[in-house]
């Protein structure tokens, strides 16, 4: 049996000229989103990967540390959601695993977190949150967002992570319903409580 040493993704080749052209500012939280949701949508287009895209940014300045896109299906790794491609890549970016010693960094997520990625955002040293859509909207596009505590925002807070919901919620709810209503893979959907 051979043990293999490597596991590595790379962004598809879409992304870093999609986010070179992107010619909004990321001064507000709602351009923030709007890249967030057109990286899900561009996903989408590109067919490579589920509706979720995702940015980390200083939430001071507004300066772009990382993006991340779902890329499940594309690469294999039940891990490859947005959020921990993104957080991943930031962690690269900066060379240290723990983002809070680069400054106030803020992960934007065109989709609430699911049960993985909402564990993930305390370890990741992030010090805001910013979600649009909501775990119902994925759940009505066939998505099993596993279990999390039902008061998990006052869970993040208790740790110092400020968290804002439902930005852009009806662009980003949408990115997800016109994927699960043209038959997009809906991946984990027998797991849990089954696909919805």
């Amino acid at each position: 049996m051979t043990i293999s040493k490597h596991c590595s993704f790379e962004l598809p080749t879409w992304v870093g000229p999609f986010v070179d052209n992107w010619q909004e500012s990321l001064v507000t939280i709602s351009q923030r989103m709007q890249l967030a949701v057109a990286l899900s949508e561009e996903n989408v287009r590109q067919q490579t990967g589920g509706p979720f895209g995702a940015v980390v940014v200083n939430e001071e300045t507004g300066q772009l540390v990382s993006v991340g896109v779902n890329m499940v299906t594309k690469v294999g790794l039940s891990m490859a959601h947005a959020e921990i491609v993104a957080l991943s890549l930031a962690q690269v970016a900066v060379e240290e695993w723990d983002l809070s010693q680069s400054g106030a960094l803020q992960l934007v997520t065109s989709c609430e977190p699911c049960a993985m990625c909402f564990g993930a955002v305390p370890w990741s040293g992030v010090k805001s949150l910013i979600c649009g859509a909501r775990k119902k909207d994925a759940e009505a596009a066939g998505f099993d967002e596993g279990d999390k505590p039902d008061h998990w925002v006052r869970s993040l807070q208790r740790r110092g992570i400020v968290v804002q919901c439902s930005v852009l919620k009806a662009e980003a709810a949408a990115v997800l319903a016109h994927y699960g209503e043209n038959g997009g893979a809906i991946y984990n959907a027998d797991h849990g409580h089954g696909k919805r």
